[in-house]
């Protein structure tokens, strides 16, 4: 059985990420195949391109036949399925986003729909059963506004980001021409389309975006005068009653269409809920009441509205950070040109105090960039060129933090010439920017679980109140009491702050994550690192720099020392591992230029060494358990006394064998990071009582490191299988892991953990994409900011969750027994709902 790797962007272009569910459909279709076993995504991707894995049998099935099959499935994919995530203007509210979403998967062959209240739509349909045009088409109906419409992202996905008045033109060209140009302009640049032309106008209504609160206050100035000339005999009734129902039109417009198109569709909400309980106190006479129901309903909309756009702008913020022109410099001369227009290869001058255009590395000057507005790095960081100005760094992975810079940091005192590495659409802080959006559209799972609460709670509810309608015929009273008690059981057990409590918190933490440089991607991973008490960690590039240094080389036989380097480097320079860099660095470095021969077949082998061939000789260089587990030529207890006493000291060993002879051992030793101890000591005063560290290395060498920095565990020996094992070990124990890690090697054990997070993200696209929490920086100290922003977002939505249902608790009693009327019931019960959402912004403040 044979393995072969293909990219998935290759294959299916138009798709956001490896987790989406059309790569599953892919594998499915694809495991189908006869030769085929099994196909699985890479979990140890060392490419920066998320790959599938084919394990196929070459007698039945050959490589090219693979190739085709995998692509005919991918295009044939790509045309059934769209993807797409949309910004829009219009969602007032999270029981509005939720009947937006209740609208859309309401059309034929739409099969993932998710809206938020900060304006964010991501979808998913079938393009055989339905078309962007009738999605659109819904979108007109619910009077949404599309700001932005982008599909895919990174590493070859294809992406696009277009204005409303691009997308809006090109919406009219596809009705101009869509017989001509229909698949093109519906598949092209991964399904991202725009409203139609006549889409673009206000959801506001004759005042525009504020209309909703000047209503609301309309309505409030009007029950105002109405109330106080209520107590002025000699003004007619009917002068208050008129200024009433003013004041019923202008707090009630908003609420009644809302209450309408929901009923319309079949459902109940919170809406048509206080609109009865409105008519009901107007047809009992409380003409006051009801209207100052509706004033305090519709002004705490407006005012949830403001809220949580407040939170919003924050995020927006984020794709206004990078300069939209950049000064490109071609033959001596300098132009300013559109961000867009940069190409990869490119030479960009960046002026002194001004923002950096593009993802890049330095070429010539030197200065210190601010980086804080992606990494959150409160310090500025020194840039220097590269060496080599005229290499191709598009698709290098290594590139050192003094030569690379991101679009959107700002440059300090000196000019800096930087190549362009990667285009606009794909630079770091655009991949930021609409992963933070798609982050919005993930419920956490309190969300999940006060929505399932709500399904049965509102109906409840209209049976109590139905009841309660029928309370005449119990007790000794008039119709008109149980109509009016009913009424005011009614808005006491509206849920409007359960509702928003959890949402609001969401997007507030998300929104402060990513100002401090840290991608939290939805509320489930927020809620789960608010909830952990352990972490394990990576030990190398983790806990320790990442940068092993060899330290000591010791021939064994008759080989020189110089010999024994020569073959050492030559093997190793095939492979990326931290170590194997290592000895090939400092290893030239001893030997002061002389020639290395060139080694050939690189293997893994059992998991714990590799092998190669050099010459005419097979080389193997790993630990002593490869040589064990090789059980042909064992070393000799001398040879393994030598490499007992080096991994005693702290060094991580490597012994190479020449076809059967054993020729040499190296040591090499990685230093923990200075802000290892400090950082781990904040996480034990945060709440973290377990921290454990996953390595490869032998226990000895764990637990040097482990009591040097202040771990309570160390786990060494440990092959990428046994991690995960042991992340399952520790779930067991702990309930809740987190993973912490480069967010590549590290992928099946963060895919295994409660939350996975990847640090030093900003210069690593596949951390950005598969880890639940990325730190941009490549900075261990981050991670207390992210663990103690989280377990204060969770702290807020606990205390938002007991004042929403601790409100309704007393109301709901209050109400029945008479202690409170509709009055005092829409106050309180408008009041807990912009308390929750005035909680929740509290963590825009957060401080590190």
């Amino acid at each position: 059985m044979k393995k072969l790797q293909l990219k998935i962007p290759v294959l299916l272009p138009q798709v956001p990420n490896e987790k989406d569910t059309c790569v599953q459909r892919l594998i499915a279709g694809l495991e189908a195949k006869e030769g085929l076993e099994k196909v699985h995504i890479v979990d140890d991707q060392e490419d920066t391109v998320p790959q599938l894995c084919f394990h196929y049998d070459p007698d039945i099935i050959s490589i090219d036949r693979i190739q085709s099959l995998a692509e005919n499935a991918g295009a044939e994919i790509t045309e059934k399925y769209g993807h797409f995530l949309l910004e829009v203007e219009g969602i007032r509210h999270t029981r509005h986003a939720r009947t937006i979403e209740k609208s859309l998967l309401n059309i034929e062959g739409v099969l993932e729909a998710s809206a938020n209240a900060g304006g964010m739509i991501r979808l998913e349909y079938d393009k055989r059963e339905t078309s962007f045009e009738a999605i659109n088409t819904r979108l007109e109906k619910e009077n949404l506004q599309v700001k932005k419409s982008s599909s895919g992202h990174k590493n070859g996905f294809k992406s696009s980001e277009k204005t409303s008045d691009e997308l809006n033109e090109k919406n009219k060209m596809s009705q101009k021409h869509q017989h001509e140009d229909e698949d093109e302009l519906n598949h092209k640049e991964g399904d991202s389309h725009g409203a139609g032309e006549e889409h673009l106008h206000s959801h506001g209504g004759i005042f525009g975006k504020n209309t909703e609160l000047i209503f609301a206050i309309i309505c409030g100035v009007l029950l105002g005068i109405g109330f106080g000339l209520s107590f002025v005999d000699s003004v007619p009734q009917w002068v208050s009653l008129a200024l009433y129902i003013g004041a019923y039109f202008f707090g009630g417009f908003y609420t009644a269409k809302e209450a309408v198109e929901t009923v319309a569709k079949g459902g109940f909400e919170i809406d048509f809920l206080m609109l009865v309980a409105a008519i009901g106190a107007a047809i009992l006479g409380e003409w006051a009441e009801g209207a100052l129901l509706l004033f305090l309903f519709s002004l705490g909309h407006a005012l949830e509205h403001y809220a949580m756009n407040k939170a919003r702008k924050s995020i927006a913020a984020l794709a206004e950070l990078a300069p939209k022109t950049a000064l490109v410099k071609k033959n001596g001369k300098t132009e300013e040109v559109g961000i867009e227009k940069l190409n990869i290869g490119d030479i960009i001058v960046v002026k002194p105090n001004s923002k950096i255009s593009a993802d890049g590395v330095v070429v010539d000057g030197q200065s210190s960039v601010n980086q804080a507005p992606i990494t959150g790095e409160s310090v500025p960081v020194d840039k220097i060129p590269v060496e080599d100005v005229e290499k191709d760094y598009s698709e290098v992975d290594d590139i050192k933090d003094e030569n690379r810079v991101f679009a959107g940091t700002i440059n300090g005192n000196n000019t800096l010439e930087i190549k362009v590495i990667k285009a606009a659409k794909d630079s770091t802080l655009s991949r930021l920017v609409k992963l933070v959006n798609e982050a919005q559209t993930q419920k956490s799972p309190t969300q999940l679980l006060t929505d399932k609460f709500e399904k049965y709670f509102v109906p409840s509810v209209l049976i109590l109140v139905g009841a309660l309608l029928f309370a005449f015929l119990v007790i000794d009273e008039p119709f008109s009491a149980s109509f009016y008690r009913a009424m005011a059981v009614l808005v006491a057990a509206s849920p409007c702050a359960l509702a928003i409590s959890t949402p609001s918190a969401v997007l507030s933490g998300v929104a402060r994550a990513a100002r401090g440089g840290v991608l939290i991607k939805g509320g489930r991973p927020l809620e789960d690192l608010g909830e952990l008490t352990a972490l394990a960690f990576d030990k190398t590039g983790t806990l320790t720099e990442g940068k092993p240094k060899l330290t000591q080389v010791v021939p064994l036989g008759d080989i020189s020392e110089n010999e024994l380097l020569k073959i050492a480097v030559a093997v190793e320079s095939l492979s990326d591992h931290p170590l194997a860099k290592a000895v090939v660095r400092d290893g030239k470095e001893r030997m002061e230029g002389e020639e290395i021969p060139d080694a050939s077949n690189l293997e893994a082998v059992l998991g714990k060494g590799i092998k190669a061939t050099l010459g005419n000789d097979k080389i193997y260089v790993g630990n002593l358990d490869l040589y064990e587990e090789l059980n042909d030529t064992i070393p000799s207890e001398e040879i393994t006394t030598k490499v007992r006493d080096l991994e005693g000291g702290g060094n991580t060993t490597m012994l190479l064998r020449k076809n059967e002879e054993y020729i040499g051992i190296l040591a090499l030793m990685d230093t923990p990071r200075e802000a290892a101890k400090r950082t781990l000591s904040e996480l034990k005063k945060i709440g973290i009582k377990r921290m454990i560290m996953l390595t490869g290395d032998n226990q000895k060498v764990a637990d040097a490191v482990a009591e040097e920095i202040g771990l309570t565990d160390a786990w060494g020996s440990l092959l990428p299988e046994e991690k995960v094992e042991a992340i399952k070990k520790l779930k067991e124990k702990e309930s809740k892991v987190a993973m912490v890690g480069d967010g590549v090697n590290d992928a099946p054990a963060m895919a295994n953990s409660t939350v996975g997070i990847a640090m030093g993200a900003a210069g690593s696209d596949v951390a950005l994409e598969t880890a639940d929490i990325a730190l941009m920086a490549d900075k261990l100290e981050t991670l207390p900011f992210a663990i103690g922003l989280s377990r204060k977002a969770k702290a807020i939505i606990k205390q938002n969750l007991w004042v929403s249902l601790g409100i309704v608790a007393l109301l709901i009693p209050a109400t029945i027994f008479g202690f409170a009327n509709i009055g005092v019931a829409v106050v309180i019960h408008e009041g807990s709902t912009l308390l929750v959402v005035f909680n929740a912004l509290r963590l825009l403040a957060y401080k590190k």
